[in-house]
């Protein structure tokens, strides 16, 4: 008698399926959940009041501030400190019922002249120091992300002159440090502190069980006005993306899923939808490419071993492939990529490994397409597609 072939590896199966169970902080609530800001936008509400301060000697008890995405908000100011040449305020941090480490934080800052025209701006107690590469931030600089220092830098703009006067910002977070002890700020090489961070000023509590819901119900009003093509995002740069990807759709069709990939694909199963697009970063897309339909932080890490394989399947050596696999992030594997000219076949490779999930996930009831896109959500480059075009 012939042996029984062995069994399929879990490489030509796939990745097994896992949808985690949410956190145990993530609560069903019977009420609308509240927003927050950000500890961008409450760094740049800080940074103008003592602008204001500084520049005019006021004290106001609130201050108007801008939002990355347009819009403003004006937010209340703690306390501020007026000395010899240079002012300090603090806003305190109000998260909304998102179950952030960093609610209630003191955002600081301190502005003083300084002799060139335009910001310096840095990091003092409490903000992180960058120590690895693959954030996206310059090492050995502080921890405060592209896009709060732009909002920084607009709202003090609006007291001073930056074309004609210099100011130095520095912002700090007393209790910074014992708050990143929360996070996986250390183990990204974020030392010292936590992040200045977001992207829209606002914090939605995506992470929550009333999101998941949201995106449901989402799914639900597009089915319902006869859509049968969904494009999922999960955040507003990878929304904003696929918009411009798939212009000829309208915006109903546009789910921005978060976290609860899983349970968007199966809502639109039941809705009997047919066609299913992901618009994502490499660091969502390599969780779901591990078969991770739930993608929390805390339920879900990045398998850099699945990201070594990626690097081999599309034509790269063992010794990029090692240096992949000691990536200290996704970004940092998607840069390795592009420096060593892979970009778009380890990209292609990844989505295709997605779309496959994804499809697996749905029984073959719907049929999936993937797309990555650079980490500032400005532009497609790489497909699950095997011809050209996305």
């Amino acid at each position: 008698m012939s042996e029984s072939p062995e069994p399929p590896g879990p490489e030509l199966r796939g990745p097994e399926l896992r949808e985690p169970d949410l956190p145990r902080t993530m609560r069903v609530r019977k009420r609308a959940l509240r927003t927050g800001w950000t500890t961008g936008t409450c760094g740049a509400a800080a940074a103008k009041a003592a602008s204001i301060a500084l520049a005019h000697g006021d004290t106001p008890s609130t201050v108007d501030t801008p939002l990355p995405g347009g819009g403003r908000v004006t937010l209340p100011v703690d306390s501020y400190d007026v000395a010899d040449a240079k002012a300090t305020a603090v806003v305190v941090k109000d998260a909304g019922d998102d179950p952030d480490v960093t609610h209630g934080a003191h955002l600081t800052a301190t502005v003083s002249w300084r002799p060139e025209a335009g910001i310096e701006l840095d990091g003092g107690v409490g903000v992180g120091v960058v120590t690895r590469p693959g954030l996206g931030l310059e090492v050995g600089g502080p921890a405060i992300n592209p896009v709060p220092r732009a909002q920084i830098t607009q709202a003090v703009g609006e007291v001073v002159d930056l074309g004609r006067r210099g100011v130095r910002v520095i912002i700090s977070v007393p209790e910074g440090e014992r708050m990143a002890r929360k996070t996986t700020n250390a183990r990204l090489g974020i030392l010292g502190g936590i992040s200045i961070l977001g992207t829209t000023g606002i914090v939605r509590p995506f992470s929550t069980e009333s999101w998941r819901s949201s995106v449901v119900q989402a799914i639900d009003v597009m089915a319902a006005q006869g859509e049968r093509t969904l494009v999922l995002s999960t955040g507003g740069r990878t929304d904003r993306a696929a918009m411009r990807l798939r212009p000829d759709l309208p915006p109903v069709c546009f789910v921005e899923v978060g976290d609860f990939t899983g349970a968007a694909l199966r809502r639109a199963v039941d809705a009997g939808l047919t066609n299913v697009l992901f618009v994502g970063m490499a660091g969502k897309l390599t969780k779901l490419a591990a078969g991770v339909l739930m993608t929390h932080y805390t339920r879900s890490k990045i398998d850099k071993d699945l990201l070594a394989r990626v690097t081999r399947e599309a034509g790269g050596g063992e010794a990029l492939a090692g240096r992949v696999a000691e990536a200290n992030t996704a970004r940092h594997a998607y840069e390795l990529w592009e420096a060593a000219g892979l970009l778009e076949p380890a990209g292609r490779v990844l989505c295709a490994r997605v779309k496959d999930v994804l499809e697996r996930f749905c029984d073959g009831a719907l049929t999936a397409s993937v797309i990555m896109v650079d980490p500032d959500g400005h532009a497609p480059v790489a497909s699950s597609a095997e011809g050209p075009g996305w």
